[in-house]
């Protein structure tokens, strides 16, 4: 079995960027990929520069091709367990194993999605949660927003600042007080009690959400907050796992503990992008990515660099 300086686990923006800084040093590299992205559903890429509307499997396929030129490798796959020995072993669902120096984790996050009727049919499209990932393409259209933790407020102030037409669903949120309703009322952001049972859909397009009640709350868009889980089961055997991520007091998913340069509490594994940053956009899993990517090499190389002296 061919063993790798490097096993990239995730072969998104962060993965692909952590590759190309290692293959352009010169380590052998491996990226492994289920084929299954965060963004899949995702027209577009924004606030990436140069690649601003890039559609994100055609990002990817250019970064495949990137890492490629330099002698990058790539194989398809789930990992389902990583384990450690002399050097790393890492499990595909299908059985097949690879080995590794060191592990580039950036599989990414799962988003959890709030149980309504007809919303996960309509998510990435009409349904979204990033007003810097998706508000201008919805700008000044009818927003509704679903709130389902006390963040649901500052969501709704956000999509403020691309419409006029507003309305905040209190569904499973919150009792608000005082100072928000004021705050609401001031910048004209309409609130509705009551859950949403389910999204009314006419031709492809949301029209409005059904309240339990009965009620039509009509909108063109509906922005949630999904639960953002890291990927990361796989990698229970070596005693890593994810912990909880905080906004204002209020958890919202979780994440791997990294350094700054993207280490983890086990020595020779590193992880990037979502899976330590759930908020992260696909620029800044990109920056780092390449930054783990530096500081696996610099491993390496001190790794190297004792062995030569021993051989000396």
């Amino acid at each position: 079995m061919r063993e790798y300086d490097v096993l990239v686990v995730g072969g998104g923006a962060a993965g692909l960027s952590g590759a190309l800084a290692l293959v352009r040093s010169r380590r052998s590299v491996l990226v492994i990929d289920d084929g299954q992205p965060r963004n899949t559903s995702a027209a577009h890429v924004h606030n990436f520069l140069t690649r601003d509307g890039t559609p994100p499997s055609e990002l990817t396929a250019l970064g495949r091709a990137e890492v490629a030129r330099y002698g990058g490798q790539f194989a398809t796959g789930t990992v389902t367990a990583v384990r450690h020995g002399e050097v790393f072993t890492v499990e595909l669902a299908d059985g097949t194993t690879y080995r590794g120096r060191r592990i580039l984790v950036t599989s990414g996050l799962t988003d959890v999605l709030p149980d309504v009727g007809g919303l996960a049919e309509q998510w990435g499209k009409d349904v979204l949660h990033c007003p810097y990932c998706h508000g201008w393409e919805v700008r000044d259209q009818a927003i509704g927003v679903l709130a389902v933790s006390p963040l649901g407020v500052h969501q709704a102030q956000l999509f403020r600042q691309l419409s006029d037409n507003i309305t905040l669903l209190l569904h499973t949120g919150p009792e608000l007080t005082d100072v928000q309703r004021e705050e609401l009322a001031a910048r004209q952001i309409a609130v509705v009690q009551g859950r949403v049972e389910r999204l009314e859909v006419v031709d492809g397009k949301v029209t409005g959400v059904r309240l339990e009640t009965g009620r039509l709350v009509p909108c063109d868009v509906l922005a949630i907050q999904p639960t953002l889980r890291a990927k990361a089961d796989f990698l229970t055997e070596l005693g890593l796992k994810a912990t909880s991520r905080n906004a204002a007091g209020v958890t919202y998913g979780d994440a791997l503990d990294v350094d700054p340069q993207g280490r983890t509490s086990v020595p020779g594994i590193f992880a990037a992008g979502n899976v330590t940053d759930p908020t992260a956009q696909v620029v800044h899993a990109a920056a780092a990515g390449v930054n783990a990517g530096e500081a696996i090499n610099a491993d390496l190389i001190a790794e190297e660099t004792r062995s030569a002296l021993e051989v000396r």
